[in-house]
């Protein structure tokens, strides 16, 4: 080091790594384009065409487009969709989520692979969580607003929603960042 520390800072030291993300298969992210303006912001969310939703790293056709607000703090989770095929495309239009994405599916050359993704109104992205694939969101200190399209539609009969308990995968998933 250039800087010389004392040796009771020097001892305890350690350093940030950024390493990239871990990726889950059929997981994929695609940042929205806000464009502002004095008046405001316009973004489009989807863009639609005869095959789904046109200019996306994969694929999707809509059958429900949906609103979710969470409460301040609000721990929403683990949400996976097993019974049919259910895949989705989430975007945060206001507020902020922690996001946990823990691949589930058998055979799946990602199995188990947990991915942590911060989603906010601030700068818009889509994530697309396929089935199979274990879902949950910690909402900000200021809740969210998520806005979400599914190749499914909800059956309030027969919902397509297994849940399995918030802390299945480590309390430590929720538990904040001191740095």
């Amino acid at each position: 080091m250039k800087i010389e520390l004392a040796p009771e800072f020097t001892d305890i030291l350690k350093f940030e790594t950024y390493p990239p993300a871990p990726q889950i298969g059929g997981v994929w992210t695609h940042a929205l384009r806000k464009n502002r303006s004095e008046n405001g912001a316009f973004m489009e969310y989807l863009r639609l065409g005869e095959e789904g939703v046109q200019g996306l790293p994969g694929t999707l056709m809509p059958r429900q487009i949906s609103v979710s607000w969470a409460a301040p703090g609000r721990v929403n989770a683990f949400h996976i969709h097993v019974k049919e095929e259910q895949n989705e495309v989430w975007c945060v239009i206001g507020g902020q989520l922690t996001v946990w994405l823990v691949d589930c599916r058998a055979g799946s050359p990602t199995l188990g692979v947990r991915r942590k993704l911060v989603l906010s109104g601030e700068q818009p992205t889509l994530v697309h969580i396929p089935s199979g694939v274990a879902h949950g969101y910690q909402a900000g200190n200021d809740g969210a607003t998520l806005l979400y399209s599914m190749d499914a539609q909800f059956n309030i009969e027969d919902p397509n929603e297994g849940r399995l308990p918030w802390n299945h995968f480590g309390e430590d998933l929720w538990a904040e960042d001191r740095g």
